[in-house]
This record gives C-alpha cells, sequence and structure tokens, in this order.
C-alpha cells in the first residue's frame, strides 16, 4: 500500500489489511531470542482484529503451548460498523456454529478465547479457539474493549491506521506492554516520537529500508489505481505499505551498538560520501547534518542530525536522542532546543530545508 493508499485508506475508514504470517513470526522471534519466557503465563489480546482471518490469531493459537501463553483474547469490529453491511457474508464456519445469530453478525464484533484443550486432543491450538458475539460492536474504545485491555498483560495487532495514534495512547494509558504495526510516517507525530526519545517506545526489527506487505481482503483493479502499489500472486491482492513496528518489549537488536568511523574516515572510505560536502552546520540549529547512518561519525561529540531510519539501528547505550525537526511544525516542544530562526521546522543549509531529522548526540565512552 503506498502513501497514496493509505491516504484513500483513512479516508474511506477502510483499514482493513492483513498482515502476512511470516512478518508476524519474523518480528515475535526477536523478542523470544532476548527473552524465551517474554510471553510467558501472559495473557495476550488482539483487539483490531478479525479472528476468522486473522494471522495474528493463527499464529499464536499454534504457539499457544510453546510460548506458555495463559490466555489468547482476539475481537473484531462488527461489519456494520465497518460500513460492510452491504456486501457482508459471514463465513461458513460461523453459519454452521450453533451460536449462530443472523441479526448479532451484522451489529456485534466478536471475541475469540483460547485457554485449554477443548477438542481433547492432547494439544492448545488453533482448533481450540471458543468464540462468541460481544456485546457491543467491538470498537477498542468501549467500556467491553477496555475490560478486555486492562485484563491484558501484552496487546499486539495492526491497528486501523486512521487510529493509530488514538489506540497507542489507548495501550500507554493502560500502561500495557504493546507489539504493533503503525505508518513510518507516525515517527514524526509529536505523541509519538516524544514516548521515542523518553525510551517508553521503540521501533522494532523491520528495517526501514524495506514496505511490508499486506494482504488485501478485496481485489483491486490495478487500472483503477495506477499509482497503488500492489501485487497479485495466485489471486491473493498484496499492497506494499511504509510500516514498521512499534513496541515497548525489548528485543536484542537495539542494543547492538552501530559500528562507526571517525569523520576523516568516513571521508576518505564512505563510498557515499566521495565527491560530495558532509557533516555541513545547520542555518538555524546548533548542529551537523548527518544524510546516512552509516555516515555517523564516531569523534564528533556535538550534535547531529540523521535521517529517521536511523531509529531501527537505535541503540540506546550508544546514543542519546535530543529531538526532532520535521514540517510537522512541532519546533521546540519537541526538538527541546529553540532554533535560531523561524523559517521551517526542519534545518536549513545555505537557507534551504533539508529533509526530517532526529537529533542526537553520541554517548561518552567509558
Amino acid at each position: 500500500m503506498a502513501n497514496s493508499n493509505l491516504k484513500n485508506a483513512r479516508n474511506a475508514k477502510n483499514d482493513e489489511f492483513y498482515t502476512q504470517y511470516h512478518d508476524i513470526e519474523k518480528e515475535i522471534g526477536a523478542y523470544l531470542e532476548l527473552n524465551p519466557n517474554a510471553f510467558r503465563g501472559k495473557t495476550v489480546l488482539m483487539p483490531c482484529d478479525d479472528p476468522e482471518w486473522s494471522n495474528f490469531t493463527k499464529f499464536f493459537a499454534q504457539n499457544f503451548e510453546r510460548y506458555g501463553i495463559k490466555k489468547l483474547i482476539s475481537t473484531s469490529f462488527a461489519p456494520e460498523s465497518k460500513s460492510l453491511k452491504s456486501n457482508y457474508q459471514p463465513t461458513l464456519f460461523e453459519t454452521t456454529a450453533p451460536q449462530f445469530d443472523k441479526t448479532k453478525t451484522i451489529v456485534n464484533g466478536k471475541i475469540f478465547t483460547l485457554t485449554h484443550d477443548k477438542s481433547a486432543d492432547g494439544k492448545i491450538d488453533v482448533n481450540d479457539l471458543e468464540w462468541t458475539y460481544l456485546k457491543g460492536d467491538g470498537d477498542f474504545k468501549s467500556e467491553e474493549i477496555k475490560k478486555l485491555r486492562d485484563e491484558a498483560d501484552i496487546i499486539i495487532t495492526n491497528p486501523p491506521f486512521s487510529l493509530f495514534r488514538e489506540f497507542l495512547a489507548w495501550m500507554v494509558q493502560a500502561e500495557k506492554q504493546f507489539v504493533v504495526i503503525g505508518s513510518k510516517n507516525a515517527i514524526t507525530y509529536k505523541e509519538i516520537f516524544s514516548l521515542i526519545k523518553s525510551n517508553k517506545m521503540w521501533v522494532g526489527t523491520t528495517s526501514f529500508s524495506k514496505d511490508m506487505l499486506f494482504i488485501s481482503p478485496e481485489e483491486i483493479d490495478p487500472s483503477e489505481k495506477p499509482d497503488s502499489a500492489t501485487r497479485t500472486v495466485e489471486g491473493i491482492v498484496y499492497l506494499r505499505s511504509p510500516s514498521v513496528w512499534y513496541t515497548n518489549l525489548d528485543h536484542g537488536r537495539r542494543h547492538q551498538p552501530l559500528k562507526l568511523m571517525t569523520i576523516s574516515d568516513n571521508l576518505k572510505f564512505n563510498k557515499k560520501l566521495k565527491g560530495k560536502t558532509f557533516y555541513d552546520k545547520y542555518d538555524n540549529y546548533d548542529a551537523i547534518e548527518v544524510p546516512f547512518t552509516d555516515a555517523i561519525p564516531s569523534d564528533f561529540n556535538g550534535v547531529m542530525g540523521v535521517p529517521i531510519s536511523f531509529l531501527d539501528k537505535y541503540s540506546p547505550e550508544q546514543f542519546e536522542i535530543l529531538g526532532m525537526a520535521s514540517s510537522a511544525g512541532y519546533n521546540n516542544e519537541v526538538v527541546g532546543i529553540p532554533f535560531l530562526g523561524d523559517k521551517d521546522a526542519r534545518p536549513l543549509i545555505n537557507g534551504k530545508n533539508t529533509y526530517a531529522r532526529v537529533f542526537i548526540k553520541n554517548r561518552e565512552r567509558k
């Protein structure tokens, strides 16, 4: 899903894009590498989900015993509330269940839970999921879902992009651990960057250099959306999105320091810097420009402006984050140090805007 697709999703309130199983498996594996007991004895909640289709539900149900999960809860939003009433058809899974209700299937969300070996086959997995209708439509802001939030230890999901800020605040307010997917651009939001700066949230292990591919629940005709980033494989439509994982669960990569060269060695050996002028000082901010993460110098003790993609290489033991400058216009409130001028929220070089920058310093080596 390209940026235009994200915009269309927000405008249409169509946020139904399903995360691929292997993306979930790769990301969650990174937390378990650092802490094999990250989920042991925990209640895991997946709101904003569609348990009948969601790979989140499938993945955690299949790994329930392996991870030592205490309870798995997954909830969905009512079709009517997602403006899907006109073409919605319940699945055979739902219609053949004794609790099926042709009225509730439209106006009520569903809740799936997993706690024990219901099928008595000697293992706990996806076949042991139990479901019923929620009392309400499944909106995460409802009191019904808030109670589930308060019961949970960890929240894991791909929330609606259009409600990401609100959803993040909903989790942070309850002081929950979480692993969620959001747009890379969300980093420039004041509320979100403030959490990153204060080390209360960080990005996951998925690289900034790649966009994520999501499964679309609807067929898309590329001729109708020529600017959309879609790919169809064996009848399944995938949409590319500039997205990353956001979390407050620790993982090993964020404690791996970057290998840095000195300024002089970068100018000699870093191919990206060949024949160009770098490390310029900003006109309106007391810092130098470092346009590539792999060009951060080891021997500079002042403030440096680096791309936001730096955050997937950020080690809190190696660097200190001071703030951010972007066209969002947060200026002093986010940056933390007054600009020397008022022309733009982004730093200037020779009177010209640069890109959004995160301001960092090397931590003193002991």
